[in-house]
Parts: structure tokens; sequence; C-alpha cells
């Protein structure tokens, strides 16, 4: 089976604008949630989001900005960062081959703020007054196809969507590209942007949102009794997959492996994850089966971890369930504790975070968990800690409403 290699990786978070600044966050156990200060937040039960920690528009073109959804500029960000972190250039300064380029892009919502603000032009100002850029903007795949035209990708530009998995769900699918010899080189990750008056109303109606608005950095607590929902927040992650042959052959600096993806459906609720966790647990397994490995290899898992009631109780025991008596080894984290819940995109800032625990050997801590939840069964990290010396695999799981369950395993092999 073909080796997939991990060549470059790129960011913008709540805990910073770019790769480095994040999993500085992250290792300084950081909150990247904040109050809104907009007038349109007044009215409403939350008031606290994870927004970007630098404004997307200040890296792009101002005329190009204005024609691209928030969505696909966090998205853009993080692509050019990641493709340039691979030692590839742009335009005539890009090497590959682009019949064998290609790009797998998630989000979970797709441009809310081009139509929630064109919704409102063609309210006030009458249907002159709405942006011919309107459809371009809104539609779901505007990330995967901006990515692609930026790096002129013509294997495919696909995009995944299934909610909060979206972007582990274009992983596993960019794994698939390259094992099935449809291209050599993979453009991945996630976008999303809807801290906005609706969604955070809508969230905040299913009682999903945290609403501790009077301490914004103890928000988004994972596994604490005080958990009360999780933390909007928004931002991109990309990362560059290549071919083990195609990275060694142009001298590639590599992080390390994805090993493997499973990916599983829970048929139980729309919303609400199968109390049994039998859908979690099986994603878990698959993966490591793909990846050729077996429970006592993994020595790390980033949780999905939204800080919600019955979500975390759920994950924890399924993480058990998967790993058996080898969970006693396992080091498990939440990095959304820090950077609150970027839906669609997700899975991609967390497979970063994950790429670069066993690549360090450092764990990310899961932060504010100051009264755990009782009978959890699994090692929750706290403060930093180090992974053991030798061979390292570690899952990073997303779970998305409709019961779409996503679970990449990576491994320290490879990396130069």
């Amino acid at each position: 089976m073909t080796d997939v290699v991990i060549t470059g990786m790129g960011a913008t978070t709540p805990l910073g604008g770019d790769l480095a600044s994040t999993w500085a966050g992250m290792l300084a156990g950081r909150s990247g949630v904040v109050t809104i200060t907009e007038d349109w937040a007044e009215p409403l039960a939350v008031r606290i989001a994870g927004r970007c920690a630098v404004d997307p528009a200040e890296k792009i073109d101002r005329v190009k900005a204005r024609r691209l959804d928030r969505s696909t500029q966090v998205g853009l960000v993080a692509a050019e960062e990641a493709w340039l972190d691979a030692g590839f250039g742009l335009g005539e300064d890009n090497p590959v081959d682009r019949d064998r380029l290609a790009v797998c892009f998630g989000s979970g919502i797709g441009g809310l703020h081009s139509t929630l603000s064109n919704w409102d032009a063609l309210v006030d100002k009458g249907a002159r007054r709405v942006s011919p850029y309107t459809i371009p903007m809104l539609m779901t795949n505007a990330p995967a196809a901006n990515i692609g035209l930026l790096l002129g990708a013509r294997a495919s530009v696909r995009t995944m969507v299934s909610a909060c998995a979206s972007a582990n769900d274009s992983i596993a699918l960019a794994i698939d590209e390259i094992r099935l010899g449809r291209a050599d080189v993979v453009l991945t990750g996630g976008s999303e942007a809807t801290i906005l008056p609706l969604p955070i109303a809508a969230f905040s109606q299913m009682q999903a949102l945290s609403k501790r608005n009077d301490d914004p950095a103890a928000a988004s607590r994972p596994w604490d009794k005080g958990r009360d929902g999780f933390v909007l927040a928004e931002g991109a992650a990309a990362l560059v997959l290549e071919s083990l042959e195609h990275a060694l052959a142009r001298g590639a600096r590599i992080y390390g492996t994805v090993a493997g993806a499973g990916v599983s459906a829970d048929s139980h609720d729309i919303v609400q994850p199968d109390p049994a966790g039998g859908g979690q647990s099986s994603a878990m397994l698959k993966a490591i089966r793909d990846a050729g490995l077996t429970a006592s290899d993994i020595k790390h898992v980033n949780a999905h971890g939204t800080s919600t009631p019955q979500g975390d109780v759920t994950e924890a025991h399924s993480v058990g369930r998967a790993l058996g008596s080898a969970v006693d080894g396992c080091v498990v984290t939440s990095t959304k504790s820090m950077t609150g819940h970027l839906l669609g995109a997700a899975g991609a800032v967390e497979s970063i975070a994950t790429v670069l625990a066993l690549y360090h050997r450092q764990v990310p801590p899961t932060i504010n968990l100051d009264d755990p939840e009782d009978g959890l069964g699994i090692d929750i990290a706290t403060a930093v800690r180090p992974l053991p010396g030798g061979d390292l695999a570690a899952l990073n799981n997303s779970f998305g409403f409709g019961g779409h369950n996503v679970a990449i395993a990576f491994s320290n092999a490879n990396i130069r």
C-alpha cells in the first residue's frame, strides 16, 4: 500500500494567524475565546466566540477579498501557508504536475456571511443591490474551488460536507486519492466562518452553546462537570499530502504519515450522538485497521471533545471501547478547550495538532478541566504531556450532526 505523508501545514485560528502561533498557543494552554463586541450580539443569549486572531482580509488583496466569503478567505490563507511550507511555489514557480495535483477541502456550512449579507441587501435595498458574486461566494465548494484555482489543480477539486466531520472526511478522501493513484499531491483540510447572529441564535436555541459570557476563556471545558456547551469558532487549516515516493524524490521535509482513516455513521439522531458510542468506536477501529496498527500502538488521541454534556462522556467511553486495555497507555486531549469549535474546519486544525504532537512528542493540554466528570476511564492531559520515544501513532476524532464519524490515524513514520 502507498504510504501517504504530510509535507506542509498551514492554519489561521483563534490562537494565531499561522501554523507557528496556533501551535505555540496550544502548548501555552491559551484560550482564543473572546467577547463579541458588535451591537448585534447584545440581545443574544450567547455573546462569546472563537474569532480568528488575525483577520484574513489583512492577508488577501482587498479587491479579491471583496469577492470571497470569509470561509473562503480563511481557507486560502491556510492553504497558501501549507503549500509554501511544503516547499512549493505558486504560478510559474509551482513544479507539481497539475494533472497529478488534487484538492479535497471541506466546509460544514459554507458561505453564510455572503448568504445573509446579500439577503439583507435584497430586503433593505432591492434586487439591484445584490452582489453578482453572491452565488460563487456562498456555495459550499467555494473554498475548495478557489484553492484549486490558486494551485492550478486539475486531478480533481472536491468538497466534503458532513457537518463537523467535514475536514476529517476530506483528509480521508485525500488519502484515497493518493492510494488509488489518482494524484501524487493533495491539498486537504477545511474552513468555516459562521460567527453571525443567526447561527449563534440557532445553536443557542438548541442549548448547544456555552453561556459563560462573563468568562469567555473558561467557557470551553471538555469533560469538566461545569461544562454547558461548545463555543462557536472560525478559521481554517490545511495539510499537503503526498505519496512517499513523490516526497522523497524531491527531498521534501516530512512531518509524519497519514496512516489510515475510518468512517462510520450512527443512524441514530440528526444531532445527538448515539449514547452507546458504537459508531464512534467503529470509526476508530477502522482507522487503526486501515493503518495496519493495533490498539496498543495508539499513544495519543486528539478527541472531538466539544464540551457538551452528553458528547464528551460518550466519546470518552468510545475511546475506551476502541482501545480496550491499551487505553491506559494513551494520552487524550481536546484542543477545542482553547480554540473553540470550528465546525467543518475542526478536524483539520486538530489533525495538525495531532501531527505536531507526534513530531515534537508533546501533547497540548486540555484547559479548564477543574472538576473532571466521574468514570471517564481515559487519561486526559491537563498540562503539556511528553510522549515516549520510538514509534508513535495517534488518532484524531471528528463527529458531526447527522451521525457522521471520522477518525484519522497518524504516525511518526517517515519523519525526515
